[in-house]
């Protein structure tokens, strides 16, 4: 393959290798690693097997299939809440051990002098929870990290290898517990929107892979495109189930996961509408596990007192203070320049975490998976002796406020650590004070965030400055590490130091004695999250429901707007940037504006590989077997056009008008590229690569346009169908205009070999055997491959006919599309191929994803550029 300097090289073509190199434009010899990626087919394929179906369907089966979407949909969000249960519940369990044995120890040695024993059993409880969760992810790599990297490209259609196993979520739950545990400055939150996804897509499955002995006759939701809909539900009942916000989780699929949301998900919520159930879903998760979390904790059943893994508690003024308020108009100045500045933190955040990951893939991910094993361990090793001698030697002893002993804050504070004598931390203080800095480290991260919001004791400003410090390094170096890990927990609580900073130097400084820290502390958390994830609506709502406080609703949006806007400024939010790093073509929002300066027609693949409406076996078996396309052109040929393609100073190619001054370069350029690829070069150089002579005007003889009417109802040629596109095959040969009559995928083709679909020469089409809808997709999602089947059996000169298994009519455009109507066709309608069709009717090219990413359309455009 021939690939220009500073171009993307596009050899095989269309869903071959949707393969992009992650950012080389920041540094000239940099290339990251590249991975082939395929897209999942959103598209309804509207074949004769699926037509009977909707023939079939009446309203009896209409109203059934809709109740059991529904049951499904409660069950997915009950399972959600389930999962989360489990992995709170055991988070508590070994959180509560550790703390209580290294706690009671601490307590003694202070007095013997013993404090390297201390350190020594927190260091074993800590290695042990990460090496168990290294090995979990050893056994499922897909399950490390947070996954909505992961889930945000599902559901923009790439489809990423073992992301939504049963296997997955396995590992991912008990792998995130023993993080947690572990000591490792990461959340759960993260990985429980993950697993709720995987349940949305297993479940309506009633199979799995890694439980093939188990298998259930459930003919429902056969397609990629019903298991979207439920993975963007389970997904928003994951965040539903972490934060106890319903409406910021279904928010959050739209915001940051489904790139194809169908607005009717939106509101499956609250009525009975075909097209809504996301929130139904969420408020099922948060029904769930509030229900279970109350009845264990508080033994009071039925009491709904905690609705999601993560409290903020409630923001109120002490009764006794007069002047203190929430906040003031004042105080928006303020916030806004906490977003500046938390947007600043997130993008350095986001900028050192880029680097240590590029570092990893180049350094510890080619080396064996032991490797990683003793990163992570490393990691561990190098957070709990920071924490145990920050705790020990940085920590200030402040006075113990009264109200911190009893009243509402206490209880909030306890509800999060049961069982622990107190969330404060009294080492090597005296009485009546406490050791901040332990009070921060030595809590769960919950508490630690509770106090920082709730806490009317003070924090020292260097305590804080330093806790942010260690804190914003150390879970900069575990997030990408191998093991289960969010990262929205330790964004929330680096942020809320750096805004009750800001308010003990308000208040010490400048006098404002009217600020609420709480307040403050909330505006951090939302600045420096915003900076790095950059959500806004989402996470407004999120924050909202979190706190049970509506009047946080417009401080939140100003800061995570001012924050993202500033971020963006220097690089884009971190999950984007792991998008981009292992190279998965996702689709944006929109296209930039100068794309426009391009068609369909320069971004197509011309290269086609086609099958004929009726074709022998032995070449469908060939194509199969020598090419990795995904979908094939079902055309006919038009030899009638031939000659029409050349006409006086213009080259006229499937009705579009190139002048000859202009295409003379690129067509030398697209010769050379056909002959190092041994294929030919694109249509629209019929005759123009070898010459600059112009060729006389044909006399016209017949109207295209009533060529093509005349043969509209013509039934399907059986043309040719033992040859399929050859090497042998000459330019000419090659370039016959093709009549477009629909695509059929690999799948089908597959499905239709394995069941025997043909029929003999000596035989009408009519005797071939019929395949209903259910046997088309009883494989689905796992189609065999073709390279793996005995078809030995197969008579190859049979003959299969695939017109009843095509979708005759898939989405199309003209050569003449500017490429922002193709990418919001392409993007919107979730489509996988989208062919490339003249007025006449001839396929001209096709579009992939592929040929929509930024990079692919950068590297048509400079060539654009060249041509002028």
């Amino acid at each position: 393959v021939l690939c220009f300097p500073g171009t993307c090289c596009c050899e095989g073509s269309w869903d071959v290798g949707l393969t992009i190199l992650g950012e080389t434009h920041e540094e000239e010899d940099e290339i990251l690693p590249r991975k082939d990626y395929e897209s999942l087919d959103y598209d309804r394929c509207i074949n004769d097997p699926y037509l009977e179906v909707l023939e079939s369907m009446d309203n009896k089966k209409a109203q059934r299939y809709e109740a059991v979407k529904w049951v499904m949909v409660f069950a997915i969000g009950v399972c959600t809440g389930l999962v989360g249960l489990f992995v709170d519940f055991f988070v508590r369990l070994f959180t509560q051990l550790k703390f209580r044995v290294v706690q009671s120890s601490v307590e003694e040695c202070t007095e013997k002098g013993c404090l390297a024993l201390s350190l020594l059993e927190l260091l074993g409880f800590n290695l042990t929870f990460v090496f168990l969760a290294s090995l979990l992810v050893l056994i499922q790599p897909v399950a490390a990290g947070s996954g909505i990297p992961e889930i945000k490209c599902y559901l923009n259609g790439v489809k990423v290898p073992g992301v939504v196993r049963l296997r997955t979520v396995v590992c991912k739950a008990m792998g995130v517990l023993f993080s947690v545990a572990g000591g490792l400055f990461v959340g759960k939150e993260g990985p429980m929107i993950h697993s709720g996804a995987v349940v949305g897509a297993g479940l309506p499955q009633f199979q799995s892979i890694s439980l093939r002995k188990i298998q259930f006759n459930f003919p429902y939701f056969r397609s990629d495109r019903d298991k979207r809909d439920f993975v963007s539900a389970g997904a928003a009942a994951g965040v539903a189930a972490a934060f106890g916000a319903p409406i910021g989780g279904t928010l959050f699929s739209l915001e940051e996961g489904s790139s194809f949301w169908n607005q009717g998900l939106t509101w499956k919520v609250v009525s009975s509408d075909s097209g809504s159930f996301c929130l139904f879903c969420s408020m099922a998760a948060t029904f769930t596990l509030n229900f279970f979390r109350s009845g264990i904790q508080f033994g009071s059943w039925g009491s709904f007192q905690l609705p999601g893994l993560l409290n903020f508690g409630e923001f109120k003024c002490s009764e006794s203070d007069k002047k203190c308020h929430l906040w003031t108009a004042v105080d928006l100045g303020f916030f806004i320049l906490m977003g500046i500045v938390g947007g600043l933190l997130g993008a350095t955040f986001n900028c050192l975490n880029k680097r240590l990951a590029k570092y990893r893939m180049r350094n510890v991910h080619p080396k064996p998976k032991l490797v990683r094993v003793l990163e992570s361990l490393l990691v561990s090793l190098t957070t709990t002796v920071v924490v145990f001698v920050a705790s020990m030697v940085l920590g200030e002893c402040r006075q113990m406020s009264s109200n911190s002993q009893s009243g509402n804050n206490t209880l909030s504070l306890q509800g999060m650590s049961e069982d622990v004598n107190s969330s404060v931390k009294t080492f090597f203080c005296p009485n009546e004070t406490y050791n901040d800095m332990a009070t921060l480290f030595f809590n769960p991260q919950e508490s630690a965030i509770l106090q920082l919001f709730h806490q009317d004791g003070t924090f020292s400003p260097v305590t804080l400055s330093l806790f942010f410090l260690l804190y914003f390094l150390l879970s900069c170096w575990t997030y990408g590490i191998s093991v289960p890990s969010g990262l929205f927990v330790p964004s929330l609580l680096c942020g809320a130091a750096f805004g009750r900073l800001v308010a003990n130097l308000l208040k010490s400084y400048i006098g404002l004695d009217h600020i609420y820290s709480g307040t403050f502390a909330l505006i951090g958390a939302a600045a420096f999250l915003g900076g790095v994830v950059r959500m806004t609506i989402s996470l407004t709502v999120i924050l909202i429901e979190s706190t049970n406080e509506i009047t946080y609703g417009l401080p939140i949006m100003i800061t995570l707007m001012v924050a993202k806007w500033t971020g963006d400024f220097f690089n884009k939010g971190i999950y984007d940037i792991h998008v981009n790093l292992r190279g998965v073509p996702l689709l944006e929002w929109e296209t930039e504006v100068e794309m426009d300066k391009l068609r369909a027609s320069d971004i197509m693949e011309p290269n086609l590989t086609y099958v004929y409406p009726h074709t022998r076996i032995q070449s469908l078996v060939s194509i199969l077997r020598t090419t990795v396309h995904h979908a094939f052109p079902v055309v006919t040929e038009n030899r009638g056009n031939e000659r029409e393609f050349m006409k006086g100073n213009q080259l006229i190619s499937n009705n579009i008008k190139f002048k000859k001054s202009s295409i003379l370069t690129r067509a030398g350029e697209q010769r050379k590229r056909s002959q190092s690829m041994k294929s030919y070069p694109s249509s629209e150089l019929r005759n123009m690569c070898d010459e600059h002579i112009a060729t006389e005007e044909p006399p016209e003889k017949e109207d295209l346009l009533q060529q093509m009417l005349e043969r509209r109802y013509t039934p399907y040629p059986n043309l040719y169908p033992d040859q399929s596109p050859s090497e042998e095959w000459t330019m000419e040969e090659r370039f016959r205009p093709l009549t477009f009559h629909g695509l059929i995928l690999r799948s089908q083709l597959v499905t239709l070999l394995v069941r025997g679909v043909c029929y003999s020469e000596s035989q009408s089409s009519a005797s071939q055997p019929r395949l209903s809808h259910a046997e088309m997709s009883e494989d689905y999602p796992r189609y065999p491959d073709i390279h793996d089947l005995d078809l030995t059996l197969l008579n190859p000169r049979m003959i299969v006919d695939v017109t009843p298994y095509m979708n005759p009519s898939p989405f199309a455009v003209s050569p003449n599309t500017h490429v922002s109507q193709v990418f919001n066709l392409f993007r919107t309608m979730g489509l996988r191929h989208l062919p490339v069709v003249n007025a006449v009717g001839e396929i001209v090219g096709i579009i992939t994803r592929h040929n929509l990413t930024h990079e692919f359309l950068q590297a048509r455009l400079r060539q654009h550029y060249q041509t002028i």
